[in-house]
């Protein structure tokens, strides 16, 4: 809320003391955030031609007895080529909630920032943390003025899950490119893979998940996804590059360390590994008959 000299807060909000930072910085800026300089406001210009941008790939959440887990793959691709096999795609948004993000790598990063920017000035201009349905919200808000930019190719798709101190459970809401802001019962994955991803998901979730088996099923989820989407990346042991996983519960958000991801990855290796094959054979070679000579 702004009165007739840009930048100034009408006398609603005395001292500039307005909750929404978002506001603030299109009073105080010629073009609204998220535009692009030079750009009508509220529109994206055309590009003369298509523009090789990282995205990224595969995220997902999934809801346990005491919160949810999330994760996301590190992969992110420039059309068929590999950008970054080290890509974060889960970030804390604040001290109870978390935000993964799925879609033009860049543009999502900054809304991503932007969104941690909005609660944290919030809190201190009311003293108080906005609910987890208002956080919610505030993102979709965020996403549907992210649309010009979206027809223009750089589409932004988050998940977005928090501790609900109110209701004293875990919640996980989704989104289109509109804004449109939906929640999820049980688990939900966006991105390329998020097909297969949910498939595993849909496998493996039940209401008495513990934490480690949540994020089991997380790591096999994205897993499963990498075997069949080219541009999600599975773990590389080799190099130590292993899925990010974020658990948040009643204490937070709490990083998942790489050593309890690869441990629930080598365990799902260790369960599928399949017999060794020799060279160029297959499981479905018709055996010779009796009648003919063996070689």
């Amino acid at each position: 809320m702004t009165g007739p000299t840009a930048g100034f807060p009408d006398p609603a909000y005395p001292l500039g003391a307005n909750p929404s930072f978002a506001d603030l910085l299109r009073a105080s800026t010629p073009e609204p955030a998220g535009t692009v300089t030079g750009s009508p406001s509220g529109t994206a210009p055309a590009f003369a031609g298509r523009a090789e941008v990282p995205y990224g790939t595969t995220v997902l959440a999934i809801k346990f007895a005491a919160g949810v887990v999330m994760a996301g793959d590190r992969r992110a691709v420039e059309g068929f080529s590999i950008a970054d096999e080290r890509i974060e795609k889960v970030f804390p948004a604040d001290a109870s909630s978390a935000v993964a993000i799925a879609g033009a790598a860049g543009q999502a990063t900054e809304i991503v920032r932007l969104f941690q920017t909005e609660l944290e000035h919030y809190e201190k201009v009311e003293g108080d943390r906005l609910s987890l349905e208002g956080k919610a919200n505030r993102l979709a808000q965020m996403i549907r003025q992210n649309f010009p930019m979206a027809l223009q190719g750089l589409v932004v798709l988050p998940l977005f899950a928090g501790f609900d101190e109110r209701r004293s459970e875990g919640r996980l809401f989704r989104y289109d490119v509109t804004g449109g802001r939906w929640e999820e019962a049980d688990f939900h994955a966006a991105g390329s893979g998020a097909t297969h991803a949910r498939a595993t998901l849909k496998k493996r979730w039940r209401a008495d998940l513990d934490r480690d088996a949540a994020i089991r099923a997380a790591v096999e989820a994205l897993y499963d996804a990498s075997q069949e989407d080219v541009a999600t990346g599975g773990p590389i042991p080799l190099r130590g590059i292993y899925p990010t996983v974020k658990a948040i519960t009643t204490e937070g958000v709490t990083p998942i360390p790489d050593e309890d991801v690869k441990a629930a990855f080598e365990a799902i290796v260790g369960e599928t590994h399949e017999a060794p094959r020799r060279p160029g054979g297959s499981q479905a070679r018709e055996k010779p008959s009796g009648n003919e000579d063996e070689s």
